[in-house]
Parts: structure tokens; sequence; C-alpha cells
């Protein structure tokens, strides 16, 4: 009891005190549970952290690693895309074959058997063919399309070496077999790491491989157009179409090109001239792909490797039949060098 100056008892306020063994018993749970706290903190910075890394590496699965790179890996590849570049490509062809049916290497007779010896063709096919311009045009632009389809876009060109990208092509193949989406994976991956463009070297071994006579007959120039490679073009078509994040990741693109005196099959051709022949019911063959058609390939119903792949067509041919490459068909819009709106083969 305290005492005031006078000598009577000081009453003071009633305070509640605690010992000190609670006090340190109270002030340890705290520190225990703001260390507690800390670390369901740091756990959670973790979990965010791992959270971005898988985000990350998915993104980098699905081709979004780069936003910049437009049709090579970046982005998605939509139909108008597909159309945006192919006629890029097809103007460059054209003007290719306008300039060389201007200014030609050698006699057009010896262009035509050129490439005539070269692709694929029916056995009627050569008889019909006199060696004009307008055929000298549509031949150069028919094996200018089997380049590109068989020599680029068909084989997964990623390096500069033919044999590594025939390796690389088998095992899509097995992959897309087993699982297309891990081959779909895979095709992307592989397609962003591949060579930023197709060199001289590399047209040169894939134009001797494709069309080795036409390239004699042309003194071994490599194709191209205002200064613009044709073939590096067909490659970044390429890479468009191979190394994008499409919308169906179990699914990839291949080209065709309809053989030299085939049949005309509408869902697989769109001509750019009018066919007499066809719209009387008569029957009429191609006379030459100007440009070559697009298909999707997916893995057919059931999950067993064996399975057969279904293709299905995206984007048809662009076709002049015989009859217009004879010169018997009615005249239209369509001149040589020039590409008219294309009509629907009605066949």
């Amino acid at each position: 009891m305290s005492y005031q100056q006078n000598g009577t008892p000081y009453q003071g306020v009633p305070q509640d005190v605690v010992s000190g063994e609670q006090y340190r018993y109270a002030l340890t749970n705290f520190r225990i549970a703001h260390e507690k706290v800390e670390q369901q903190r740091a756990q959670l910075e973790e979990q965010e952290q791992q959270v971005a890394l898988l985000r990350a590496r998915i993104a980098l699965l699905e081709g979004g690693f780069n936003v910049d790179q437009t049709g090579k890996g970046g982005n998605s590849v939509d139909d108008f895309s597909i159309k945006n570049a192919a006629s890029q490509l097809d103007k460059l062809i054209n003007r290719w074959a306008s300039e060389i049916v201007r200014s030609p290497p050698a006699s057009f007779d010896v262009i035509c058997g050129a490439v005539l010896s070269d692709v694929p063709n029916g056995p009627d096919v050569a008889a019909q063919i006199k060696g004009t311009s307008m055929q000298v045009q549509y031949l150069l632009r028919h094996a200018m399309s089997e380049t590109i389809s068989e020599g680029i876009i068909n084989c997964l060109m990623v390096t500069n070496s033919s044999d590594a990208n025939i390796q690389l092509a088998r095992i899509h193949e097995h992959l897309f077999a087993r699982d297309p989406t891990v081959a779909c994976v895979w095709r992307r991956q592989t397609f962003s790491a591949a060579v930023e463009s197709c060199t001289p070297d590399m047209s040169l071994s894939i134009l001797d491989e494709q069309v080795p006579k036409l390239m004699r007959v042309l003194g071994g120039v490599l194709p191209a157009a205002g200064g613009t490679s044709i073939l590096e073009s067909a490659y970044d078509f390429s890479r468009m179409l191979h190394g994008s994040n499409t919308s169906s990741g179990d699914a990839f693109y291949r080209a065709f090109v309809p053989e030299l005196g085939s049949t005309l099959y509408p869902r697989q051709i769109e001509l750019v001239k009018r066919c007499l022949k066809s719209e009387r019911g008569d029957i009429d063959k191609v006379g030459a792909t100007i440009f070559p058609g697009l298909v999707k390939v997916t893995k057919g119903p059931g999950d067993e490797p064996s399975t057969e792949t279904l293709q299905t067509v995206v984007r048809r041919a662009q076709v002049i039949c015989e009859c217009a490459m004879n010169g018997t068909a009615t005249l239209s819009s369509h001149q040589p060098g020039r590409t008219s709106s294309p009509q629907i083969a009605n066949v």
C-alpha cells in the first residue's frame, strides 16, 4: 500500500495486472502466429511464381512464345491469313512466269518439254501442248506449284539439310500416328528453331531435286519477281502453316497439286477460266495448276496408332482446264499474266 505525503493511504485506479509468465506466453504465441503468417505468405508467393512459370511453359508449347512474329509460331493462323499469304505468293509466281514468257531463255517447245519431263502428267498431255506463250506460262506456274508443294510445304523443311528434313518429317509422321496433339506441339517447337529463311543454296537444292530439267533450260537462275525470291516467300508461307498455333491442336496442313491431265474434281479445284466443256456436261481435264491447294490432315476416329488420317480441303487448287489451255474456251477477262476472279468448276 502506498501513502501520500500526509500519511493517508493513496486510493489509485485499479489496473489489470498479468504475471510475467502469462506475458511471455502470449508474446511467444504471437511470435509463432506471425511466423506462420509469414511462412504462408512465402508459400503463396512461391505458388504464384510456379503458376507463372507453368503459364509461360504452356504458352511456349502452344506456340505463343513470340507475339511479334506473325505466322511464325507466335500467333494463330486463320483462313484470312492463309488467303492473304497465298494471294501474295500467287502474284509472285504469276509475275515470274510472265517475265520468262516475255524474255524466254529457250524456245517455248523446249521449255514445255522440260516441264513435262519434270512434273507428273497423263499420257496424252504432251500431244496437246503446242508450245504457245499461254501454255508456257501456265506450265511454268504448274512446275513452281509442284516445287513449292513437294519441296517446301510437305517435307517439313526446318534445316538446310534435306536428309535432316526427311528424318524430321518421319518423326512427325510417327508422332502424329500415336498422338496428334503431341505431334502438333513438337512441330510448333521445331519450327520455332527453324532456319530463318530459304537461302540461295537451299533454293537451288530444292529446284534441282524437283525440276532439274527446267532449271537447266532456265540457266540455273533462281526464280524471283521484283527482287523477291519465290522460294523464300514460299518458305515463309510454310512456316506460317506449320509453326502457328492453330485453333485445332490435332491437325496440320499439306499442299496438293492436281496432275496434268487428271479429272476435274470440284471439291478439290477452282477454275480461273470458264470451262465450256464441263458446263455442257462433257469430260474435261486439268490443263495446269497455277497455285496449290491445301488440306488439313487430322487423325481418323479411334485411338489406335494404325488409324488412317483424314484430309479436308480447306483451300482448293487454282486450276485452268485443258480446253482453256488449248484456246478452245470462250474468251473471258482472263489474259496471260493476269488472273480473273475464280469460278467454281461445275462438273
